[in-house]
């Protein structure tokens, strides 16, 4: 018996359900427009090298110790760095902190209780979870009110939903904003409620704006985007999202602009795409949504009938590497001297056989480089 190794791809799920009656509407931005937030004036002088962790839908309640198990590997990630060039500036929150509505009685245990021991900031996109309402619950909250407080108050402040913690609210100017760093800007969208995601056109006329600006400082600094929903993927629960596909591909179109990489969380993986354009450009897609929730998703058969792989945006598409039966975080390291500017981005695993260590290390399982230099 010959045994066939499945080619896994990007795949779309057939008889999608229309669920766009989800949607959310925004909270008023809590800081002003274009919604920046500037960490220069934070940081000083400029340095050479740039690290952050980034993680996705980290929030979970059936099996606590894989949250803790995460936050804990980060931490230990900064606190043992052999220099200050090494140490993490931040963590970058790719959305799904609290599951299954953002309600502020979650946020205890699945967010600053297990994130209490990570000593940098905390910065953040919110997900489907985080922007949902319960529609069961005694006091109604409205859309992301407990996101607002945790991540976007108009200075730090003590959460009212914590108890025992230090970690003050976080200062982002509005749900979708733009962090300048001094070697990259970081422009986070918020795709809302709907399974695939929804973006509407007052965001994304704020996007090409962004996009255009940051092209000016691009031979400085990388352009990177984040979103929740993953535009493609290979999973069996979601697969790709053709309307955040879509909404990327007219953007770049309008802005005349594509980004260095786009990072994404929903799906309970790992995956890394690269897309190859007609004018040269390759962009690497990464998910990384496989941060503390319990279950993982893991990849499709593209040759099952529930499935297809057959469109033109998919064209060009590959999927380099995954890993969908561990949980895992990102450390991306951006480096600019005189001879080189790069991207370089690392996939940390943690053991499936000892979720109640928090001790054990994180082994690397994946790595790629963006290549910026002479641009």
């Amino acid at each position: 018996m010959i045994s066939t190794k499945i080619l896994y791809k990007a795949v779309l799920k057939k008889d999608q359900v229309d669920d766009s009656h989800t949607f959310q509407p925004l909270p008023l931005p809590s800081g002003s427009y274009p919604y920046r937030l500037n960490l220069e004036q934070q940081s000083g002088t400029r340095k050479p090298q740039m690290m952050f962790h980034m993680v996705g839908d980290t929030g979970g309640f059936k099996q606590p110790d894989l949250q803790k198990q995460i936050a804990s590997q980060m931490a230990q990630q900064y606190l043992q760095a052999a220099c200050p060039e090494e140490r993490p500036s931040f963590l970058y929150h790719l959305g799904d902190i609290v599951y299954h509505f953002g309600e502020p009685d979650q946020y205890q245990d699945q967010f600053l209780k297990p994130y209490e021991s990570y000593p940098g900031p905390i910065y953040a996109i919110a997900g489907n979870h985080d922007t949902d309402v319960n529609p069961n619950a005694v006091e109604r909250q409205e859309p992301l009110e407990a996101f607002y407080t945790a991540f976007c108050n108009t200075c730090p402040a003590t959460l009212h939903f914590g108890t025992g913690v230090s970690r003050k609210s976080q200062v982002q100017p509005n749900v979708y904003w733009t962090m300048e760093s001094p070697l990259a800007t970081i422009i986070g969208l918020h795709t809302n409620v709907p399974k695939f995601g929804c973006i509407k056109k007052e965001q994304q006329d704020w996007f090409i704006k962004e996009l255009k600006h940051a092209a000016k400082y691009s031979p400085e600094k990388a352009i990177i985007v984040c979103m929740h929903h993953a535009p493609y993927s290979a999973d069996v629960n979601h697969g790709s999202s053709m309307p955040m596909v879509e909404f990327l591909e007219a953007s770049f179109a309008a802005a005349g602009v594509k980004p260095d990489v786009i990072f994404s969380g929903h799906v309970h993986n790992y995956q890394r795409f690269t897309k190859h354009y007609p004018d040269g450009k390759t962009l690497p897609f990464v998910v990384a949504g496989a941060g503390g929730f319990d279950e993982l998703h893991a990849l499709a058969d593209p040759e099952e009938p529930s499935y297809h792989t057959e469109n033109e945006l998919f064209d060009q598409v590959i999927l380099e590497n995954y890993c969908d039966n561990r949980h895992g975080f990102l450390r991306i390291a951006i480096e600019k001297t005189p001879f080189k500017f790069t991207i370089k981005g690392e996939y940390y695993t943690i053991s499936t056989e000892d979720h109640g260590n928090n001790d054990q290390e994180a082994r690397l399982f994946d790595e790629f480089t963006v290549d910026l230099t002479g641009r």
